[in-house]
């Protein structure tokens, strides 16, 4: 039942508007900002601004390739940064913002040298993107994490306006945060948390059925609980490594939207999707058979 992920690390400059911008890429389902491939085997952001540890300030993507390719990755992040510059990416001079590709699997190698390969017949000026395997990755400090995403107006050398993002332009702040880049609502803050109305809960982003009514629970976790999902094909559970947890990710199958986590501390040890309000739409129970002959006629259109 898990979906094969893939984990790629990115060395662009300052970490923040490259963690900022990849996490936007459809099928990248994780990004976490970190200290690569240095000397200090315990690296803070002030050690690391000193130049002196010798790590560079990476992002770490885990992305399901069956969505988007290491190519696709790699074609975008190079639209971010300036492949030529040493130790320099915008504002920034120092030898943490080199930048770099490592790659975690052997498979990946091909693909990036290849990729850095074909850049480089393009141009009479030499890349200089570091490209081998990663030998360390210490992640960085909890502010640190979706920096952009808290502190709007917060220093960024990318520019985020090259994401193209209209096919959610339907979904609030809120909604967005959650689905595409994997964030999570304050518990008890949900509109469906203390909410058991008759009906099914479906993608906030594309409609489709993910729960019903019928096994949702109170769990007193603060956020909407479901003892399965309508059907093991409505969702896809991912290894979740961030923030120094292992824990199980639920995304919906047709459009990846984050959803929340599995965990298995329901009633008797039983299963509890721990789904954020956020991620859902409610259709009541009596108004469940329109919108399923309205969802049958969108998909004959397409």
């Amino acid at each position: 039942m898990f979906t094969s992920q893939k984990v790629i690390y990115l060395a662009g400059g300052c970490f923040w508007g490259v963690e900022a911008f990849i996490s936007r890429l459809k099928g990248v389902n994780q990004t976490e900002v970190g200290y690569a491939n240095g000397r200090d085997l315990a690296p803070t952001y002030e050690k690391v601004c000193s130049g002196k540890t010798g790590h560079a300030e990476t992002v770490k993507v885990t992305y399901n390739p069956k969505i988007i390719t290491l190519e696709e990755i790699l074609e975008n992040f190079f639209r971010i940064i300036d492949p030529y510059a040493k130790n320099r990416q915008g504002a920034d001079i120092g030898t943490q913002y080199r930048t770099g590709i490592y790659w975690q699997e052997e498979s990946q190698k091909e693909i990036v040298l290849n990729f850095i390969k074909e850049r480089q017949k393009e141009s009479a000026e030499r890349i200089v993107v570091e490209a081998y395997s990663i030998s360390s990755f210490y992640t960085a400090e909890v502010h640190h994490q979706k920096y952009l995403e808290r502190n709007p107006q917060g220093y960024c050398h990318v520019d985020l306006d090259l994401i193209n993002d209209e096919e959610f332009d339907h979904l609030t702040k809120e909604e967005f945060e959650i689905t595409q880049l994997a964030m999570t609502e304050a518990p008890y803050s949900g509109k469906y948390d203390d909410f058991y109305e008759d009906g099914v809960y479906v993608d906030v982003v594309d409609g489709e059925i993910l729960f019903s009514s019928q096994d949702k629970f109170d769990s007193g976790c603060g956020w909407p609980a479901f003892s399965k999902a309508i059907s093991d094909d409505a969702i896809t559970h991912n290894r979740d490594f961030s923030h120094g947890t292992t824990r199980i990710e639920v995304r919906s199958a047709k459009a990846n939207s984050h959803l929340g986590h599995l965990f298995h501390d329901g009633p008797g040890e039983s299963k509890r999707y721990c789904i954020n309000s956020a991620a859902l739409k409610f259709i009541p129970k009596d108004e469940v058979d329109d919108y399923l002959k309205k969802l049958n006629n969108n998909e004959k259109q397409k």
